[in-house]
């Protein structure tokens, strides 16, 4: 063997240690039974299409919490702009205030090796500490949600910022046992970003298990939804104006959730109704990428339709579970 290729082998084996030292100082804590925590934002989504998206995906997250991840009511916390909707349990308007009385509360029921999940979706803006969500009233910044995290130390903290302009959260909000995800890699790709849906749908459906576990880890989520971002964009056909960043693959790689192949609602009329809807609001998606280069009086004229099918699917879902439309 040369020289070359003897020092090459040794660069292997040294990142395969290092790896496996990163993985051992996580392994006592994920190998006992955790309880997992979840706190979703939607913020203020200044059109209907937006307002849809944004409680798509946490719908999308909040139903799999719920059914796959044994998230008890007591450890989830819903909060939206609109606290009507039928489509969320919410808690609270999504107002930098309830956020804040949520991270107080969720750290008093938290214990140590627990999985906290933060989901927060909606627009960015800002750079570095003061990079910011949009919400209702006064808006949160990456120093505020430092400061809240700040109570979590014990636990895995996943922390998703599904925002345009969100890449600044990662150095702000980086640290021991956590992962921070963002939808764009720097604070200047402000354009609206699509990585919201395809990233819940990658880690709470067997579209995200890689590897076919029945697993789904942050990172397999997370490479699934920047994989599906690069072909939306491709498909039609403009350049890709964000890069999601995640700050630790090691730590990602190790966090996992249940996939949803053994959560498909027993009555099968329910799970078509279910794809549907979910056709529907990425056609919803697709149309508001579009908004710019169409008439306004036709984009409004589609927005209109797509909206009243989400909102019938909707009612056909919940008048098959029993619940009140």
């Amino acid at each position: 063997m040369s020289r070359a290729m003897r020092a090459r082998a040794l660069l292997r084996a040294s990142a395969r240690v290092v790896a496996l030292l990163a993985l051992a100082s996580v392994a006592p804590s994920m190998a006992r039974a955790q309880r997992v925590h979840v706190l979703a934002i939607a913020g203020l989504s200044g059109e209907p299409a937006y307002k849809v998206a944004f409680e798509s995906a946490t719908s999308a997250l909040v139903d799999s919490a719920r059914a796959r991840w044994r998230v008890s009511d007591s450890s989830l916390f819903v909060l939206a702009e609109d606290t009507t909707s039928p489509r969320l349990h919410v808690r609270g308007r999504s107002t930098r205030e309830e956020i804040a009385k949520a991270f107080v509360q969720l750290s008093r029921q938290v214990s140590p090796g627990d999985v906290v999940v933060v989901f927060l979706v909606g627009h960015g803006s800002g750079e570095g500490a003061e990079s910011r969500v949009s919400l209702p009233g006064p808006d949160a910044t990456a120093a505020d949600f430092a400061g809240w995290l700040s109570g979590f130390a014990k636990e895995t903290v996943v922390f998703v910022n599904a925002a345009s302009g969100s890449g600044d959260f990662l150095a702000a909000l980086a640290g021991p046992r956590r992962v921070i995800v963002t939808a764009t890699r720097t604070a200047l790709e402000r354009n609206a970003s699509q990585f919201a849906a395809p990233f819940v749908r990658g880690l709470t459906s067997d579209e995200g298990d890689a590897d076919k576990d029945g697993r789904v880890s942050v990172m397999e989520a997370f490479a699934y939804a920047r994989a599906q971002v690069a072909k939306a964009y491709e498909s039609d056909n403009r350049m890709l104006t964000e890069h999601a960043s995640i700050s630790d693959s090691v730590l990602a790689g190790t966090v996992r959730f249940a996939a949803a192949r053994n959560a498909v609602a027993a009555d099968p009329r329910a799970a078509t109704l279910v794809s549907e809807r979910q056709e529907l609001e990425a056609q919803v998606a697709t149309l508001r990428a579009k908004k710019d280069t169409m008439p306004a009086a036709a984009y409004e004229a589609e927005l209109e339709r797509l909206l009243v099918l989400v909102a019938e699917k909707t009612q056909a879902i919940n008048a098959l579970a029993g619940a009140k439309p």
